[in-house]
């Protein structure tokens, strides 16, 4: 039996090409130490509420660690604005395979920090020195951090990096476009046209004339709009429906206008299209062929930043990172291991 034992062994060996030099155990993380967050207390499951100084006072963000990497620390930011981290949550299944850090975040007014009640604070410039303090306070630097932005939070990631860029080590603009009021345009002059226009006359209507909490508006948009171009799975996966159900739609309808189906509020005009060129750091510009974006004004993009790349989602939706996963994580996941690794290369 030892005989046996021994020659099954060897075979093992072979196959698990034991001839090949040896790999010292130190080049892989092990789980202690991409769980170990260097907490001394009580443990918290990564979980850390950050205080923000702003113009109206103090608060509190909620923010989440998962894992310990030294060299990729990823920060995710929502869209919105004044969504939720939770529709980011799939990013779980993916990161941490890896051995990415990231942080799920959500942003001051969102449902698990703090809401004040202040409408000066909601302002493309006051949440991008949130982000900042966010960034110092999880001890994210030049060397390791990278920003993944999605929807309003694309926009977001963009004015961050147009004043913070030196902080960063990699950029990552999911499902946004660099102007509003071209998003506007495509809307109406694209996907509206493809749209039973007695459904859009519909929703124009209810819109228009301020019943955008009729249950008619909320199941138009749901199955005519939402269902097409912001996430194709339906019925919505349960982190997206938590997401929606913890929105803060006093914030989004101040910000983004009553609805995706379009742009108004204090975002109606911005555009940064022009700015683009300035920015310097490896940059990943996502597209998805049923957004409510322009994936070829994506794509554009790519080309005006200094060190750009695209990926297309062929199959996937506003919300690609649920259904184009089979796309959207292979070119993400390989975008950030290039850039760490020095073999990033634009195109």
């Amino acid at each position: 039996m030892r005989l046996v034992l021994l020659f099954l062994l060897q075979v093992i060996c072979i196959v698990a090409g034991c001839n090949q030099p040896a790999v010292p155990a130190s080049a892989f993380p092990t789980v202690d130490t991409y769980f170990n967050y260097g907490d001394s207390g009580v443990q918290s499951a990564g979980v850390k509420m950050i205080p923000i100084e702003t113009p109206a006072g103090k608060f509190n963000v909620w923010t989440k660690r998962i894992g310990n990497n030294p060299r990729i620390k990823v920060l995710l930011l929502h869209g919105g604005p004044a969504m939720t981290h939770e529709y980011m949550e799939c990013f779980e299944s993916f990161f941490p395979k890896q051995g990415f850090e990231m942080y799920e975040y959500d942003q001051l007014g969102s449902y698990y920090s703090d809401q004040p009640k202040d409408s000066s604070l909601w302002t493309t410039a006051r949440f991008v020195e949130e982000v900042e303090q966010v960034r110092k306070a999880l001890g994210l630097g030049k060397d390791n951090f990278f920003l993944l932005g999605n929807s309003w939070g694309g926009i977001l990631a963009m004015e961050y990096a147009l004043k913070y860029q030196d902080n960063l080590k990699g950029l990552i603009i999911s499902n946004m476009m660099a102007s509003c009021p071209d998003y506007g345009k495509y809307n109406e002059e694209v996907l509206q046209k493809k749209m039973d226009k007695k459904v859009v006359d519909s929703i124009l209507l209810l819109q228009n004339t301020g019943q955008i909490n009729n249950a008619r508006y909320t199941a138009l948009l749901q199955k005519y709009y939402y269902d097409e171009h912001i996430c194709r799975i339906v019925p919505n996966p349960d982190a997206v429906q938590r997401s929606f159900k913890h929105a803060n739609m006093e914030v989004y309808a101040m910000m983004q206008g009553p609805s995706e189906f379009g742009i108004g509020g204090r975002l109606a005009k911005w555009d940064i299209k022009d700015r683009l060129k300035e920015i310097k750091v490896p940059v990943l510009t996502i597209g998805a062929m049923h957004d409510t974006m322009d994936p070829e004004h994506m794509k554009w993009m790519s080309t005006q930043v200094q060190q750009g790349r695209f990926l297309l989602c062929p199959d996937g939706s506003h919300l690609a990172m649920w259904d184009d996963q089979s796309h959207f994580y292979p070119g993400v996941i390989q975008f950030i291991k290039d850039v760490d690794n020095g073999s990033f290369k634009k195109g």
